[in-house]
């Protein structure tokens, strides 16, 4: 007899965290040390606005990365089993784009809030998402999907 529960459960990349839990802890964390040591970009408050374009670009990637997701019929959460190899709509382009997308924003948010912090926060979450996200459903993909997702790393850059 198999153990469902187990076979699905190994079925996943096994990510160390969610990427926007991640981004979004960070961001908490670069509003308290701001509140705490601020540590602006701009002198002048109109310069925030430079942030919402990368914002809106950052969203806009996202919503078209998990529409192409959906329309492939597999899972956008890392913690669930992959369901089909997409590399169509901005997955052409890049093999990360909800990921780069994610980086993007968190970008905007920073610029927008006018801190330092959040670029300085950056470097660690990049680190965190390359090797306990993105490394781990590389080896994942490559496990399940075999040739097909070599080949398609070999023709796709890992970001834009």
């Amino acid at each position: 007899m198999v153990d469902t529960k187990t076979t699905a459960s190994a079925d996943n990349p096994g990510v160390v965290v969610l990427p926007p839990v991640l981004h979004a802890a960070a961001l908490l964390v670069v509003l308290a040390l701001d509140w705490v040591w601020p540590w602006p970009i701009f002198d002048r408050p109109a310069y925030r606005w430079a942030g919402v374009p990368l914002i809106v670009i950052g969203i806009a990637i996202v919503v078209w990365g998990r529409i192409t997701m959906l329309g492939a019929g597999t899972n956008i959460n890392p913690s669930q089993p992959a369901v089909a190899l997409v590399t169509s709509g901005p997955f052409r382009f890049a093999r990360n784009p909800l990921y780069t997308a994610l980086m993007i924003v968190f970008s905007g948010l920073t610029v927008a809030f006018n801190t330092w912090w959040g670029f300085a926060l950056l470097i660690p979450v990049f680190i965190v998402m390359f090797f306990g996200v993105i490394r781990r459903e590389e080896r994942y993909l490559d496990r399940k999907f075999g040739e097909s997702y070599r080949q398609y790393c070999s023709q796709v850059r890992r970001y834009f």
